[in-house]
């Protein structure tokens, strides 16, 4: 498992959420997007989406879960967790497709801050 927090400032949760719902199954030719849930209490809102993707290294498939939260006008909290990657029974090895799952997001991540 490979875990990324980021607060970011001055975006528009929305066109960041949506940017993201799209840019990620188009970083790779097997990602998509799973499932996702959307909760909202007065200003306070939470999306989380949950993403998969084939591992070349692993032959197996891996998931990532984005959580983003927002209290009204106060910055957004992301939380990306990838998760599947081992296929040992007792303990994890081979996370090596968790970890650049989780990079590919981060490299877009930056990319779209940057505009």
């Amino acid at each position: 498992m490979a875990i990324f927090e980021k607060t970011i400032r001055n975006k528009n949760f929305d066109k960041l959420l949506r940017k993201l719902e799209q840019e990620i199954p188009d970083s790779s030719w097997s990602a998509d997007l799973e499932a996702g849930s959307d909760f909202k209490e007065g200003d306070a809102r939470c999306s989380v989406r949950v993403f998969e993707r084939y591992s070349m290294m692993g032959g197996n498939r891996l998931s990532l879960t984005l959580t983003m939260f927002q209290n009204g006008d106060n910055p957004i909290r992301l939380s990306a967790i990838t998760a599947g990657g081992s296929q040992a029974v007792f303990f994890k090895i081979n996370t090596i497709g968790e970890e650049s799952f989780l990079d590919d997001v981060k490299k877009l991540l930056e990319e779209i801050l940057e505009e």
